[in-house]
């Protein structure tokens, strides 16, 4: 299987022949059909090379999801320049770690986000990286908020009045589909985020892939994951793209405005992480959303607890759990059309026929079914490379080819896979293996708790022991105490939690994934838990 075209950019071009009249984007106010879609990518990408962007040069842009980031990253993309999305939610630390090792050529910032000015960060740019040769400020509804030393963005699209037809062609025309698109950086969980190269191949190979199992003619998806993230661009809007479909932009979630959204722009896919589709179910409009327009409400990144799958299926014919990493640059693994229950709630799936995938022991052997070891896939559709990190490429590849996922999991009968944990999550209790997401998953089937995050934290006589924390459900009230007794009655004895804490709410990523860099951070020499429980 290959991709239809060779270069991301190509599915806009293609659509606004084929689709003149369709909806590409739509954000507020702003509605544009695929011709004028592409007309803006090719305005855009003429003023790239106006500006002396040559292939492989780093382009980055931080502002939240809007057509402006849309337009950038595919006009980029388009002459053979590699994007990169920056959180406008970093502080200024974060944003220079990301640009000090990506070392931009030219940057797109919105004047405000997250409810502050971008001043500082353009005042830092300009002096300390003269690698970044340009500062591009986007437009605001208002004229309120302006940055000192920038360019408009309306002058800058000016400047590529002047370059020809015949040198956009070219350029175009020298593009590889494999050349690197896409910069990512991972979350940095296990230490400081790396920049995960994603080719041109990889973003419409993944996005085919997908569109292949979410069987929808012309999908209409709200897009409000930050950009910075594989979850937005590549999952959301490139799978979006190349189907052909139509994308609603907003700033951020907004359980309130995604819900709206469900109903007056009659979606046809809703999805998320878990805790995304959890906020809408909670929210006091959603028993008045009318839902009749969508087909499919799909989630990855982690396990739905079972009450809320079963609340699910109630508004759309359709549930799909999927699996996938920054790494793939496209979602692997596939929950049937048809799944049951036992399916949406205990596995990830089966791997995509496209997709190889092999499960590993420590040993390097295959394992059988039930067995578990990391899951491990091929193909070229993988990360390229690790920006500026060659020992960490060759790390994360086999001597065989195989991408290194981190993941635990084990094959069932069926086929599907059920997923244990994340390796670097893995902790010794007492000399036996212990991985914090089957905990968690137990947990989150108590009737009382609505979620839960689970920490491997140093213990003086087994080493290591988990630390649970524990979000109830509103109205509900448990000890930990009696939590610790239900989970013995279930979990050997080294997999209990001997420390739980009953917090009201669980740090988030950007994403909506509990942070548990954040949970490890608070459980502090000074702070070690000797109560069972702490109650906020």
């Amino acid at each position: 299987m290959t991709p239809a075209y060779p270069l991301i950019s190509d599915y806009a071009t293609h659509f606004a022949l084929v689709a003149p009249d369709r909806e590409a984007v739509i954000f507020g106010e702003q509605r544009l059909t695929y011709p004028e879609l592409s007309a803006q990518i090719e305005h855009c990408a003429r003023a790239l090379l106006a500006a002396g962007i040559k292939k492989g040069d780093r382009v980055a842009t931080l502002c939240n999801p809007s057509i402006d980031y849309w337009v950038i990253f595919l006009a980029t993309t388009s002459i053979g320049a590699v994007w990169l999305g920056v959180n406008p939610k970093y502080k200024l630390a974060e944003c220079r770690y990301v640009l000090e090792d990506a070392k931009p050529k030219l940057l797109f910032v919105k004047p405000a986000c997250e409810g502050r000015s971008s001043q500082d960060m353009v005042s830092a740019v300009q002096q300390d990286y003269p690698f970044i040769e340009q500062v591009v400020s986007l437009p605001e509804p208002t004229n309120s908020v302006s940055l000192s030393g920038t360019q408009p963005l309306s002058a800058f699209l000016s400047s590529g009045d002047s370059v020809s037809d015949q040198t956009l062609q070219q350029r175009q025309a020298d593009t590889d589909r494999m050349d690197p698109a896409l910069l990512v950086y991972t979350s940095g969980s296990t230490g400081k985020p790396k920049g995960a190269l994603l080719s041109h191949y990889g973003l419409c190979f993944g996005a085919e892939v997908q569109n292949k199992h979410y069987q929808l003619k012309t999908p209409k998806v709200v897009c409000n994951f930050p950009i910075n993230h594989v979850a937005c661009v590549a999952d959301t809007c490139c799978v979006n793209l190349v189907a052909g479909g139509t994308l609603v932009f907003q700033e951020r979630f907004d359980p309130a405005q995604m819900l709206r959204a469900i109903e007056q722009e009659r979606l046809t896919i809703v999805g998320g992480v878990p805790t995304m589709l959890l906020m809408l179910l909670e929210h006091p409009n959603f028993e008045h959303t009318d839902f009749s327009s969508v087909e499919m409400i799909l989630w990855g990144g982690a396990a739905l607890p079972l009450p809320t799958i079963k609340r699910l299926q109630k508004l759309a014919p359709r549930l799909m759990n999927v699996y996938g990493m920054t790494e793939t640059a496209a979602n692997t693994t596939y929950t049937s059309p048809d799944a049951d229950l036992e399916e949406l709630s205990e596995t990830i799936g089966r791997p995509s026929p496209h997709m190889p995938c092999r499960i590993m022991d420590t040993e390097g052997n295959k394992c059988s079914v039930g067995e578990e070891g990391e899951l491990q896939f091929k193909g070229d559709y993988l990360l390229l490379e690790y920006l500026n990190r060659p020992e960490a490429t060759r790390d994360v590849y086999t001597k065989d080819g195989w991408l290194h996922t981190g993941d635990v999991g084990y094959w069932r009968d069926n086929g599907t896979i059920s997923l244990v944990g994340r390796m670097s999550d893995m902790f010794k209790s007492g000399g036996y293996n212990v991985y914090p997401r089957e905990i968690e998953l137990l947990l989150e089937t108590h009737p009382a708790i609505d979620m839960a995050a689970v920490v491997g934290v140093p213990d003086d006589r087994f080493q290591e022991v988990g630390a649970a924390f524990v979000q109830l459900k509103a109205g509900q009230r448990e000890s930990a105490e009696s939590l610790k007794t239900w989970c013995s009655d279930k979990l050997a004895n080294y997999k209990v939690p001997k420390h739980i804490f009953i917090k009201e709410s669980l740090p988030r990523l950007p994403v909506g994934k509990v942070d548990k860099v954040a949970l490890k951070n608070s459980l502090t020499t000074s702070t070690k838990p000797t109560p069972q429980t702490v109650n906020e």
